[in-house]
């Protein structure tokens, strides 16, 4: 007896992720593809959706045409699922019905005819009556048809099957057709595309698209996704505008009274700030800075460390003072050591924005970008992620601390890629030789939100941190690392001092 699909609710797919860019869901009653060359993760995206099923009373039904249920269930096994309660119907060489112990009805699809093929599909579909059925795969159905008018055919002749039956099914397909044969594009409700990405160094990389979904809203774009253990974990492409919260856009002090100075009050919440200079400048500790200033007026602050192997940071600013594992171990200070050979740019934006929402960051340190840059296609992508993730943490008050090491130690320098004109706040550091040794400079180039000093400082890095001079008023060329005296005196009176390490 066919069953009304209930369509005021979707049916979720057990991958929160990919229900977000579904809107909900799928649509109950309804015929969809998941399309995907081998290896992309159909079949572990299908095993998700009919356990999600499992777990809220639903009856779950997996023709399997290409893998054997010993294969299956190994494969859920990986992940440390169950398939109980989850009925596989296998298609298996005639040569097994031999077996004595072969309780079911069983066939492989190249020893029959398309139309005993279907027939048995049907009478498992009306065994079990299913509420949600997954097909595996529609590669086997198009060799059957041997053409594609009869492939067509049999495409409609199975949606109009289901949905009289009122199942939610998702049919398999691993793109062995010709790249231009749409023929289930166009019978399909919706067409969920899995697509994997082999790049020259690291692990491969996979993303999501839904091509069609119709009558209904859906999150354009590619989305990322892994496999892992515990299945598929998708990351919906980030889009700034639809999040918005309401602050105040104070300003935020660093704990260092020369340098709020410079800033013109410290850097205002919910912006974000650029500290741009050549290796070992100091611009890790410019921004653990304000980090530490963070959790001094009792919020919690997140550090993103692409280059810096994390023990030589805890080890090094232990020296200046901060004791970031204590930090750590209090839940004030969050560390993430980030490959950006393992992860993908949708991955990080998904990890920034959990330490955001479900741990109440409200400082977050990107160190640096030159390794954020790894993880990307190319330079056009870097800029839009950026754009997006750096929206979405000022639209929730967060402020945002990202340094960019320039390529380059003294004289004219350039930056792996511009992001300045982004950021609300830029801070320039520099090395500048002078009575025949190497100083730092700092000076900030750019502040949206209110006034800044213009002048160019000394600063040194010593064993309680960070250190600013008097301004070298006297000097010109500092920023180009080549400092020419323009004073009245005959000399420059530049105080020899302690140097320390680098930031």
């Amino acid at each position: 007896m066919a069953r009304e699909p209930d369509l005021t609710t979707k049916a979720r797919t057990g991958i929160a992720g990919l229900d977000d860019v579904l809107a909900g869901g799928l649509v109950r009653g309804r015929v969809y593809l998941l399309e995907g060359t081998p290896g992309t993760g159909k079949t572990t995206v299908a095993l998700q959706f009919l356990m999600e099923g499992a777990a809220r009373g639903e009856t779950g039904l997996y023709i399997a045409l290409s893998e054997t249920e010993l294969e299956l269930r190994d494969g859920a096994a990986s992940h440390g699922w169950s398939l109980d309660g989850i009925d596989i119907f296998e298609l298996v060489p005639p040569e097994s019905l031999l077996d004595a112990g072969q309780q079911q009805s069983l066939l492989y699809s190249s020893d029959l005819e398309l139309g005993e093929t279907t027939r048995m599909i049907f009478e498992a579909v009306e065994r079990t009556a299913p509420n949600r059925v997954v097909l595996d795969s529609l590669s086997e159905i198009r060799l059957l048809a041997q053409g594609s008018l009869r492939y067509r055919r049999q495409i409609l002749a199975l949606k109009h099957y289901f949905a009289r039956q009122g199942a939610t099914v998702l049919l398999l397909d691993d793109l062995t057709a010709a790249p231009d044969d749409k023929t289930v594009h166009s019978v399909a409700h919706a067409v969920i595309r899995l697509e994997e990405m082999p790049p020259a160094y690291g692990t491969e990389r996979r993303r999501l698209r839904i091509v069609k979904y119709r009558g209904q809203r859906y999150r354009g774009g590619f989305h990322d996704f892994t496999i892992g253990t515990g299945g598929v974990r998708v990351f919906p492409r980030l889009v700034a505008a639809e999040h918005k919260t309401d602050f105040g856009r104070e300003p935020l002090g660093s704990g260092n009274a020369e340098l709020d100075t410079l800033l013109g009050g410290g850097i205002d919440r919910g912006t974000s700030a650029i500290v741009l200079g050549p290796a070992g400048t100091g611009k890790s500790l410019v921004a653990l800075q304000f980090a530490i200033a963070a959790i001094a007026r009792g919020e919690r602050a997140a550090m993103f460390i692409f280059e810096e192997e994390l023990g030589l940071l805890v080890a090094r600013t232990r020296q200046m003072g901060f004791d970031l594992e204590a930090l750590q171990a209090e839940g004030k200070l969050f560390f993430d050591q980030v490959d950006a050979a393992e992860l993908s740019p949708g991955e990080f934006a998904h990890k920034v924005r959990s330490r955001v929402v479900e741990s109440g960051a409200r400082t977050v340190v990107i160190d640096s970008l030159n390794g954020y840059q790894a993880a990307m296609p190319d330079e056009t992508f870097l800029v839009l992620h950026m754009r997006e993730l750096l929206q979405y943490l000022n639209r929730q008050g967060a402020t945002t601390f990202l340094t960019i090491a320039q390529h380059g130690l003294i004289g004219t320098m350039q930056s792996p890629v511009d992001l300045t004109y982004l950021a609300d706040t830029v801070l320039l550091l520099r090395y500048f030789e002078a009575r025949g040794r190497v100083r730092r400079a700092i000076s900030v180039i750019k502040k949206r939100s209110g006034t800044h000093e213009s002048t160019i400082h000394e600063f040194r890095i010593g064993s309680d941190g960070i250190a600013l001079g008097a301004p070298l008023h006297d000097f010109q060329g500092v920023l180009r690392g080549v400092p020419v005296w323009a004073g009245k005196n005959a000399e420059p009176s530049f105080d020899p001092g302690s140097e320390g390490g680098d930031g």
